[in-house]
């Protein structure tokens, strides 16, 4: 499993325990390990069954993980989820519309591409769709990077395009030791100008919830976007807000991307919509609310995730 950012121990040590239950080797590929593990996978002197990619820099091809992600593949590694399709997943501007022609909801959208942003002009007919304000994210963007929240004309793309190149430049600066002879490639990414979607208020909370999808098992649970907090849902709440329309969104979206392992975000309206927010979460950030009590996945959660994900490694394994 690749690691380096958005778990702790407790993720860790529940995947390494079923494992171990499981009668598999289990091996965390932290950034100490990550270019020898590359080098040793690379001349054959090791050999995993499955790869569980936990941290890839999708938009950086000279990223290490990245480049392990990919060299897995090349040598019939198992990778969970496998590159291409993660990629095709993860770019917002390209899973928009397929979104959209599969009946689902989402906030009204102008994608604006990377050759075109410098130069971009709003229609009158734009402006009034989006309202304002609006919100800008890079398509290939995540974590918040160069999103922002209060945007009210072209300016603001701009904005959104220094922060994107920026952060890419300082990427760079700290990589520099592990690209010896590479020129990194410049992240182009198209943009997305969406309309802000206000979620209704249930019990005084925003009715705002993230959705796991692990090999066909669902998950959902509060996420108060204004605050980062998760709270576990329910049965009672489930029943009386009736949010049974999360599980057939998400497996939608499954059955759409073919991920296996991620999850998304939704909101629902004042006039009872279910709306798609962030479309494609993999990688999914597993920090444990016992790490973390503000920002982190509740621990059941987390828990369950982890012991269906060694779960399904096990099946992926025997079928092959």
């Amino acid at each position: 499993m690749t690691h380096k950012l958005d778990a702790d121990d407790f993720f860790i040590h529940r995947v390494q325990q079923h494992c171990a239950e499981a009668g598999l080797n289990f091996f965390l590929i932290e950034p100490v390990w990550v270019q020898a593990f590359y080098e040793g996978l690379s001349t054959g002197h090791v050999w995993p069954r499955v790869l569980l990619n936990m941290h890839s820099e999708h938009h950086q091809p000279e990223d290490i993980y990245h480049r392990l992600v990919r060299l897995a593949a090349e040598k019939s590694v198992q990778v969970i989820d496998p590159l291409d399709r993660a990629l095709a997943a993860f770019d917002k501007a390209r899973l928009h519309p397929q979104l959209i022609g599969a009946g689902l909801h989402v906030p009204h959208s102008v994608i604006v591409t990377a050759e075109k942003a410098a130069s971009f002009q709003l229609s009158e007919a734009d402006r009034l769709a989006l309202g304002s304000p609006f919100v800008i994210k890079p398509a290939m963007g995540y974590g918040r990077r160069a999103v922002v929240m209060t945007a009210t004309n072209e300016g603001d793309l701009a904005r959104s395009v220094t922060a994107w190149l920026e952060q890419f430049v300082k990427a760079m600066e700290h990589r520099d030791n592990e690209l010896p002879g590479l020129t990194p490639t410049w992240p182009n990414t198209d943009y997305l100008l969406q309309r802000i979607i206000v979620p209704r208020n249930l019990n005084g909370s925003p009715a705002y919830f993230r959705v796991f999808f692990v090999f066909g098992s669902v998950w959902y649970c509060w996420w108060n976007c204004y605050t980062d907090h998760y709270r576990l849902i329910t049965p009672q709440e489930a029943h009386d807000f009736d949010l049974k329309p999360l599980e057939a969104i998400i497996r939608r979206i499954a059955a759409l991307t073919g991920m296996q392992f991620f999850s998304s975000e939704v909101a629902q309206t004042d006039s009872g919509q279910f709306v798609v927010i962030d479309y494609m979460n993999d990688q999914c950030h597993m920090l444990s609310q016992s790490a973390n009590t503000q920002i982190g996945v509740p621990d059941e959660l987390v828990a369950a995730i982890a012991k269906r994900l060694v779960g399904a490694t096990k099946e992926l394994i025997t079928k092959r």
